[in-house]
């Protein structure tokens, strides 16, 4: 058996979590769900009905992990050998900027695509702001920083990285120089083509 069983789909956040199991050298079985057609084995597991999730095969049982950016981290725990866990001096950025992305980058792209964006004066009230305080606090870092953690690619790139190079890819970040510089770093990772490759695969397979 598998270290590891991955629920996903190709066209989904699922390749977040993919690129994550690839940069540890997880030992993973995947499983694809259909949107349509979820299957009460996986809903048992998430009953979001949402991916990813992963069941980690631990030897103290089975452990249940959901939410892309809770996998990423987990995973990096799991994996220490991979060296994708920050040093003491990294931890802040971190953990900083990976909640950062899951939250306010998150939601800021989400109001503005269903175009439900907070007035000015309701701006106090939202975790994000708005998009464009989220959009140049993220900026900001980037300007100065190779990666989250400064020189050194870490597992917060994994998430943080996700969310330039899709919001890039799908328009729904602004391609500023820093954003395009960091998101090309990335795709140069073996890891990162590996598991682009396999998804990218199996969305050809789909579309037949």
């Amino acid at each position: 058996m598998a270290d590891y069983t991955f629920y996903t789909n190709p066209m989904s956040r699922g390749q977040i979590a993919r690129w994550a199991l690839h940069e540890a050298g997880a030992d993973y079985r995947q499983v694809l769900i259909d949107w349509k057609d979820k299957p009460s084995t996986f809903l048992a597991v998430n009953p979001m009905g949402k991916v990813p999730a992963i069941v980690h095969h631990a030897d103290g049982g089975d452990r249940t992990v959901t939410e892309a950016a809770a996998i990423c981290l987990y995973l990096a725990e799991m994996h220490p050998e991979a060296g994708l866990l920050p040093s003491d001096g990294e931890m802040a950025d971190y953990y900083r900027w990976t909640f950062f992305a899951s939250g306010p980058v998150e939601q800021a792209i989400t109001s503005r695509h269903f175009k439900c964006e907070p007035l000015p004066e309701q701006e106090m009230m939202a975790g994000w702001g708005s998009f464009e305080r989220t959009m140049n606090t993220l900026e900001s870092h980037f300007e100065q920083a190779k990666y989250v953690c400064g020189d050194r690619f870490t597992m917060a790139d994994v998430y943080v990285g996700s969310a330039v190079d899709w919001g890039l890819t799908f328009g729904t970040m602004p391609p500023r120089p820093a954003f395009v510089a960091y998101a090309e770093r990335l795709q140069e990772r073996e890891a990162y083509k590996a598991a682009k490759a396999v998804d990218n695969t199996l969305i050809g397979e789909m579309k037949k």
